[in-house]
């Protein structure tokens, strides 16, 4: 049964490759300037934390066997990564790598409910700033959380 972890683990990596261009491009976009800089920085930096929540909710759904069903199930499912469930899975997310994506959670939020002008170049800003550690802090605690996912298929199939 937990010889699927390999597969889960393989879809993670295939999905963080996409996240990682999601934040590159948001630099880049950021980077060049123009009139547009902020609306297309924006736009990436949404794309960004989706496909960050995509991770949490295949993790949710595949590993966990529960995905949050509030209103507040984006604020739920991050909160979710930071449990450790006994005889399921380790936390997916330090503490810190977590504060750092409730910012982009929430600007998430702000990108599909307000028009481009309405955004604030600042904000964008600083989350830009905050991209490279975001990410590295992202990918440390995914690459973490493979290592389990790999030891525990191998050691499932030790057992078969």
């Amino acid at each position: 049964m937990i010889a699927r972890y390999h597969v889960v683990y393989q879809q993670l990596m295939a999905e963080w490759a996409h996240v990682r261009a999601a934040a590159e491009k948001a630099q880049a976009a950021y980077a060049e300037g123009g009139a547009y800089h902020v609306d297309a920085a924006a736009l990436s930096l949404h794309g960004f934390y989706s496909g960050s929540e995509r991770l949490f909710e295949a993790i949710a759904r595949r590993i966990d066997g529960t995905v949050p069903q509030s209103s507040t199930w984006h604020r739920d499912l991050l909160r979710q990564m930071l449990l450790d469930v006994p005889s399921v899975r380790p936390p997916v997310l330090q503490p810190a790598t977590a504060t750092l994506l409730e910012e982009y959670l929430g600007f998430r939020h702000v990108v599909r409910n307000l028009y481009s002008w309405e955004l604030e170049p600042a904000k964008v800003e600083r989350l830009i700033q905050l991209l490279p550690q975001t990410v590295a802090g992202l990918e440390a605690d995914l690459a973490a959380f493979g290592r389990f996912l790999t030891a525990a298929g191998s050691a499932d199939e030790d057992t078969n």
